[in-house]
C-alpha cells in the first residue's frame, strides 16, 4: 500500500473502498471482504444510510481498529452546531468505534461554517484524527481556508479518466489539501472509458485490465481513489495497481482523454444542486 501524508502528518491509505449504494448484510459482507483483501481505508458517510453495516463490517473482518483509516461525511442537513454534533455522536456508535480517522464536510450547502467549526472542535479534542470537505470548488475552498483555523486535510471531488480536475487539483495543491477521488471509476455512467482503444492499448502493453488503468494514472498523480464494488474479484482487481508504473508518454495519452466535465458530483450545476435539496 502507497499512503499520502496529509498536512497534519496523517498518513492516509493511497486507494480505500467506497461503499456508496451498498446496504444491508450485502454492505457488512463487502466491507469484510475489502478488508480481508488488503484494503485499510473505509469511506461512508451518513447520507449513505450504512454506518452501522460499515461498523458491523469492520468488525467481521477480525483486523484491529487502529490498522484501519475510517471516513465519513456529515450530511448538509445536519450543518446547525448541534445538530453535527449529534450526527458524529450517531456515527460512532454506528460505526462501533471512539474515534474516526476523518470526517468530511459532504457538500457545500447549508451552514458550512457551523459544521466545520465543530469538527474543529471534534479533531483538537482527538475524536477526530483529519477533517475535510467532499464536491468544494476552489473558490469555496479558498473562502474555507481564509475564515477558518483548520485547513481542510482533503477535498474529495469526482475524478476519473473523462473528468480528471486538472485545474480544480493546482489550487487544492497551493492550498496543501490532499485530492482525493470518488467515483474513480466513473460509477457505471462512463463505462465507454474503458473501451477507449487508447486505454485498451495500455493495458494490454502492461498485461493489466482498463479498470487497473484508471485507478493507477490517478495514484501516480498522488491521488487518493475510492473504487467500490460488490464483487470479489472485482475488489482484487481494483486492490492490484502496485506492480506495475505507466510511462509518462502512457499518462500524457491518459490526460488528453480528458472532456472536463464532470457527470456526477458538480455543485456548480444549479440543477444537481436543486435535487440535492430533495434528498
Amino acid at each position: 500500500m502507497e499512503y499520502l501524508t496529509l498536512n497534519n502528518g496523517v498518513q492516509l491509505p493511497i486507494l480505500g473502498f467506497g461503499v456508496y449504494k451498498l446496504t444491508g448484510e450485502v454492505c457488512e459482507r463487502c466491507v469484510a471482504e475489502a478488508i480481508q483483501t488488503g484494503y485499510r481505508l473505509i469511506d461512508t458517510a451518513q447520507a449513505y444510510g450504512n454506518e452501522a453495516e460499515v461498523g458491523a463490517g469492520i468488525a467481521k473482518s477480525g483486523i484491529p481498529r487502529e490498522e484501519l483509516f475510517l471516513t465519513t461525511k456529515v450530511w448538509f442537513k445536519s450543518h446547525e452546531t448541534e445538530a453535527v454534533r449529534a450526527s458524529l455522536s450517531e456515527s460512532l456508535k454506528k460505526l462501533r468505534v471512539d474515534y474516526l480517522d476523518m470526517v468530511l464536510i459532504h457538500w457545500p450547502f447549508g451552514n458550512i461554517y457551523a459544521a466545520w467549526r465543530v469538527l474543529e472542535e471534534f479533531y483538537r479534542a482527538g475524536t477526530i484524527r483529519a477533517i475535510g470537505v467532499s464536491n468544494f470548488a476552489p473558490s469555496q475552498l479558498i473562502d474555507l481556508i481564509s475564515f477558518n483555523e483548520v485547513v481542510p486535510a482533503v477535498n474529495q471531488i469526482e475524478t476519473h479518466l473523462l473528468a480528471q480536475q486538472w485545474e480544480w487539483a493546482q489550487w487544492m495543491k497551493k492550498y496543501g489539501v490532499a485530492h482525493q477521488a470518488y467515483s474513480p471509476l466513473g460509477q457505471g455512467r462512463a463505462n465507454t472509458m474503458f473501451t477507449l482503444p487508447e486505454v485498451v492499448n495500455i493495458a494490454q502493453t502492461h498485461g493489466k485490465t482498463p479498470r487497473q488503468i484508471a485507478l493507477r494514472s490517478m495514484i501516480q498523480r498522488g491521488i487518493s481513489v475510492l473504487p467500490k464494488t460488490s464483487h470479489i474479484d472485482r475488489m482484487r482487481e481494483n486492490f492490484d495497481v502496485f506492480d506495475f508504473t505507466l510511462t509518462d508518454d502512457e499518462m500524457e495519452t491518459l490526460h488528453r482523454l480528458d472532456t472536463a466535465t464532470p457527470m456526477i458530483g458538480n455543485p456548480q450545476n444549479p440543477e444537481k444542486t436543486e435535487a440535492a435539496m430533495k434528498w
